[in-house]
């Protein structure tokens, strides 16, 4: 095959490496598997990226210009003919290509088509990990995702769950153009497990053997298939009883991301030699350690224009829909008594509260409620997995919820050796609505906030739980400001004025 048609491809390694044999066998075994598919990798144009991700002072945005200044640097004289790379990443490589592309292609109309035609993703931590929040000390210690180095705080804040940083980044992506897909754009593919490789599991920290992620990322977090939903309070009004009141959230049009190919990899964990999506794959050509993985990577690869895209997104969908049927009990065998986990399809929702002045909103109590009274004590038992803050902004919370639980779900029963059925869990009858309890503060005082309702409703139960995908809630607050902040006296009498009295509210803007 001429020069000119050979495929050229890019990995980019995940965070906190320091060898480029974390690629494992994948990039031989896929050049090896790639002439039976039609397509021709030379091994000269396969490029292993090395970035450093360890130190405190690297950031995301310094890897995607360093990342910018390789690819001029390395591969000019291969795409001075027209030619565009493939570029294979994994976990925070991920959210680094897209941060690179979104940066100097996508909002930039003077640069022309991006040089790389697909971006093909492996458990990319595209809205963060839950793992990050734990500190340098001890993440630096779980085995499930690092090497044994000292992980660096500028990447760290990126892949924080909620990150300023990370919710920029998706946000752009929900309110990207279709079209933005195809051709002349890119071709964005996610593959990503849901499997805990249980010997890596840190006894320390439950969310390495979390249900709904391979240990490291969770299937939402990776999966692009996002929205974004903006709650707005309504304007400050008289009350009865003497005060002000803002009782009602609006639920705003919610912007939703293209249509992205994502498939869930059976058997496929974040890291490790064993279960890796990367790392465990066998060199050899047809062995059956990462078989399936590189089979999907061949499939992305043969992608040359939107319909086959269409195509090969929606054949993903129902591989999907297997594989997590499949995989939906796992059966642990211990010396005492078998675990037992039921692996449902889960929903990761960022809330960020900011009131109408753009300042975080870093106090305030949410409660989510369901049924027609709008309770908190209707919602499905089991529904709740785990909450986060992030720590640089206080008003950002990200909340982890089981899907299946929370939309209702039949029997999970297991079919053991001898042929018997037996009942894992019982019949989950779900939630029809959900809602919002919002009591910001301070509530009181010359500047302060008033508590505000999301009332319980199917629409808002639909646009905020997706299986298997993160929606983005951008809750606008409206910031009260009494005439007390600032007054003038008449004449030239001083007097002390640390009692006044705040005074009536001002005109919003």
């Amino acid at each position: 095959m001429p020069d000119s048609e050979k495929q050229i491809v890019v990995f980019v390694h995940g965070w906190s490496v320091t060898h480029t044999n974390t690629y494992g066998g994948l990039p031989q075994r896929l050049q090896k598997e790639a002439k039976a598919a039609g397509l021709d990798i030379a091994v000269r144009e396969i490029f292993l990226g090395k970035y450093v991700s360890f130190r405190d002072e690297v950031r995301v945005e310094d890897i995607a210009r360093g990342f910018r200044a390789a690819v001029e640097r390395e591969l000019t004289p291969l795409l001075e003919s027209g030619r565009r790379f493939t570029c294979i990443t994994h976990s925070t490589g991920g959210p680094v290509i897209r941060d690179w592309w979104h940066r100097y292609y996508h909002t930039r109309a003077r640069s022309g088509v991006c040089p790389m035609s697909h971006l093909i993703m492996l458990a990319p931590a595209n809205f963060g990990s839950a793992l990050a929040q734990l500190g340098k000390a001890r993440i630096s210690r779980i085995k499930a995702w690092f090497q044994g180095v000292e992980p660096g705080t500028g990447v760290l804040d990126w892949l924080e769950l909620g990150s300023p940083e990370s919710w920029a980044l998706g946000e752009a992506w929900t309110r990207t153009d279709n079209d933005v897909i195809g051709p002349r754009g890119i071709f964005p593919f996610v593959l990503t497990g849901q499997s805990i490789d249980r010997k890596l599991y840190d006894h320390l920290n439950s969310y390495t053997g979390e249900i709904g992620s391979d240990g490291v990322v969770r299937v939402a977090s990776a999966n692009l298939n996002a929205r974004c939903v903006v709650l707005t309070q309504e304007a400050p009004r008289p009350a009865d009883a003497g005060g002000f009141e803002a009782p009602a959230l609006k639920l705003g049009r919610a912007h939703v991301a293209p249509e992205t190919a994502m498939r869930i990899v059976s058997g496929a964990s974040h890291s490790g030699l064993k279960m890796g999506i990367m790392r465990s794959v066998d060199r050899k050509r047809g062995a059956s350690k990462g078989s399936e993985v590189v089979d999907c990577i061949l499939r992305c690869l043969q992608v040359r224009t939107r319909n086959q895209y269409d195509e090969l997104r929606g054949q993903f969908d129902k591989e999907n829909k297997d594989v997590q049927q499949a995989e939906q009990v796992e059966r642990e065998t211990r010396i005492l008594r078998d675990a037992w986990f039921v692996h449902d399809r889960f929903s990761m929702v960022i809330f960020r509260l900011t009131d109408d002045h753009g300042y975080p909103v870093t106090e305030a109590d949410m409660l989510l409620t369901a049924g027609e009274q709008h309770d908190p004590n209707m919602l499905p038992q089991g529904f709740f997995a785990d909450r986060q803050k992030n720590r640089r902004h206080g008003g950002t919370l990200t909340y982890f919820f089981n899907h299946d639980v929370m939309i209702g779900c039949d029997e999970v029963w297991h079919v053991t050796k001898k042929g018997k059925e037996k009942l894992i869990r019982e019949e989950q009858p779900g939630a029809e609505r959900l809602g919002l309890k919002i009591t910001p503060r301070p509530a009181t005082g010359f500047v302060h906030y008033l508590p505000c309702d999301l009332e319980a409703s199917g629409s808002a139960l639909r646009s905020f739980l997706k299986p298997n995908q993160t929606t983005l809630v951008d809750i606008v607050l409206r910031r009260v400001v009494h005439e007390g902040v600032f007054r003038l006296d008449r004449g030239t009498k001083q007097r002390k004025f640390k009692n006044d009295p705040p005074g009536p509210p001002l005109e919003q803007d």
